[in-house]
C-alpha cells in the first residue's frame, strides 16, 4: 500500500497503470465498518483501489465541531492496508488549499434545504473538495454511503454538470446491532446518549411502516417520527423531511418513492439518517 501527501505522487502513481480499472473511497478517517463496506465493494469491482483521509475544513460551519473530529492516521492506515488498498492520499490542509486558494463550487438547488439549510457553506466544501478529488485520482468509480443521501445528490448532480467521467455509486448504510447508523461522531455520544439514540431508526421505521400499509399523506409520516424521537431525553429534533430522493423538493403526498430523512440532536452532538423507500 503506497500512503501519499503530494497530489504529484497520486498522479505519477496513477499514470503507471493505465487502462486498469480505478475506484476511489473518500473519508474523512476514523474509519469504521460503514467506511469498511465501501471499500470491500470497490476492492471487488475496481483493478486498483485509492482512498483519501482528509478531514475538509472547508465543509465545517463551526470550528468547534471542526476541532472535536476525531483523528486517529495510524489506526486508519492499519485498517486500509489489511483491506488491500492500493494508494491511500493523506495530505495536509496546505496541499488541498494552498496559500492563494479562491475557487469554489456552489451546487445550487438541491444543496439549499436540508443539511444545507442547517449548515451553510457545507455542501460548497463538499462539492468543492470532492471535485479536487475526482481530478487527482480520475477515477472510474467513485463511493459514497447512503447515510449521506443528500450529499450523495450534490455530488451526482456536481459530476453531471461538470462532465466528470465517473460512476458514483451509492452502497446502503451501515448500521449498529440496535440500528443507529454508524458514523465517526457517534464516538461523541455520552453513554446515556448513546443508549437513547437509535430513537432516529426507530422513527424512520414507523414511517415506513405506516408507507408499507398505504398511508400517502406525508404530514402524517412525518409526525409519527415526531411522536417516536420527542418523548426521549435529550433528543432534539433538528429537521424530519418526506422529499422526493431526486430533487429534495418536500412531498405533501407520496406518489412513487420519497427520501424519509432526519437530523436530530442528542445533547450537543447532532446525528443524521435517513431511509429510502420505492412504490
Amino acid at each position: 500500500m503506497n500512503v501519499f501527501s503530494a497530489i504529484q505522487d497520486i498522479r505519477n502513481s496513477r499514470r503507471t497503470s493505465p487502462g486498469v480499472q480505478c475506484g476511489l473511497v473518500p473519508t474523512m478517517g476514523f474509519l469504521h465498518e460503514g467506511h469498511l463496506s465501501l471499500i470491500r465493494r470497490a476492492r471487488e469491482e475496481n483493478d486498483t483501489l485509492g482512498v483519501s483521509i482528509f478531514v475538509n475544513p472547508i465543509q465545517f460551519n463551526n470550528q468547534q465541531d471542526l476541532a472535536a473530529y476525531p483523528i486517529n492516521i495510524d489506526r486508519d492506515l492499519a485498517l486500509l492496508e489489511k483491506e488491500g488498498v492500493d494508494l491511500v492520499w493523506a495530505p495536509p490542509p496546505e496541499v488541498m488549499y494552498p496559500e492563494g486558494f479562491q475557487t469554489y463550487i456552489d451546487v445550487e438547488k438541491i444543496a439549499v434545504p436540508l443539511e444545507g439549510a442547517a449548515r451553510p457553506g457545507h455542501f460548497r466544501g463538499v462539492a468543492t473538495v470532492v471535485a479536487k478529488l475526482f481530478n487527482v485520482f480520475q477515477p472510474d468509480n467513485a463511493y459514497f454511503g447512503q447515510k449521506d443521501a443528500q450529499q450523495v445528490a450534490v455530488i451526482r448532480r456536481m459530476a453531471k454538470d461538470l462532465n466528470f467521467d465517473v460512476n458514483i455509486i451509492t452502497c446502503p448504510t451501515i448500521r449498529e446491532p440496535d440500528g443507529l447508523a454508524m458514523s465517526s461522531r457517534n464516538a461523541n455520544l455520552t453513554a446515556a446518549d448513546r443508549e437513547q439514540a437509535s430513537c432516529l431508526y426507530h422513527g424512520l421505521n414507523a414511517a415506513r411502516a405506516l408507507a408499507e400499509n398505504g398511508e400517502r399523506n406525508a404530514a402524517v409520516l412525518r409526525d409519527a417520527i415526531r411522536d417516536i424521537i420527542e418523548p426521549v431525553k435529550n433528543a432534539r429534533i433538528d429537521y424530519i423531511s418526506i422529499a422526493d430522493p431526486d430533487t429534495l423538493v418536500e412531498l405533501d403526498a407520496i406518489n412513487r418513492s420519497m427520501l424519509i430523512s432526519l437530523a436530530v440532536f442528542m445533547s450537543d452532538v447532532r446525528l443524521i439518517d435517513n431511509m429510502l423507500l420505492e412504490f
